[in-house]
């Protein structure tokens, strides 16, 4: 019941994606969720590192969108600035707002990821969309929405679920996210 929520994979942060692996594999683009995925959502912009992350990324010939359930002026905000396009209040896992993203850099699903921290929005919606889903560790978690606290009590669900059909298991180095 809850294997469409399983990503593909599972990292701590943005910072830990083998952007050469995804390269090597025909990866030419990221679609990334905003909030708790690239900064907390308490903070307006980038931080120093995650600006010189994105720029390293785009540098490297990867296209970037942020699509984000947020509205158009937290999300743009953030964005214009680092010069990513966006897709506000995009209505996450519905496949509109990603069909979108990959219209915006010109590319098929096969050649994109998904990177969020919400397996009821950013891992089912980019699983409906036939992308590649990345999971990474909230940035915090005491400063979410209410639906998105909502999300976190199904996810604990699921992941007990997983669990037990030995679906995810839980690696030495890996966080446990059983424990959102």
């Amino acid at each position: 019941m809850f294997k469409r929520l399983l990503p593909d994979q599972i990292v701590n942060t943005v910072f830990d994606i083998d952007i050469d692996e995804l390269r090597k594999k025909g990866i030419r683009g990221i679609i990334t969720d905003l909030d708790n995925t690239l900064v907390s959502a308490k903070t307006p912009l980038a931080t120093p590192e995650l600006a010189q992350w994105l720029d390293t990324v785009k540098d490297l010939g990867f296209k970037v969108v942020i699509l984000s359930n947020n509205n158009e002026t937290r999300v743009g905000k953030f964005a214009e600035p680092l010069g990513i396009p966006f897709i506000p209040m995009a209505r996450k896992p519905g496949g509109a707002a990603f069909r979108r993203a990959l219209a915006i850099m010109d590319l098929p699903a096969d050649d994109a990821v998904v990177v969020g921290d919400q397996m009821m929005t950013d891992v089912l919606g980019g699983r409906r969309a036939g992308l590649h889903t990345i999971l990474v560790t909230p940035i915090a978690l005491g400063e979410e929405g209410w639906a998105t606290r909502i999300n976190r009590r199904i996810e604990k669900v699921a992941l007990r679920s997983l669990r037990k059909q030995g679906l995810w298991p839980v690696k030495p180095n890996e966080p446990d996210k059983g424990g959102r």
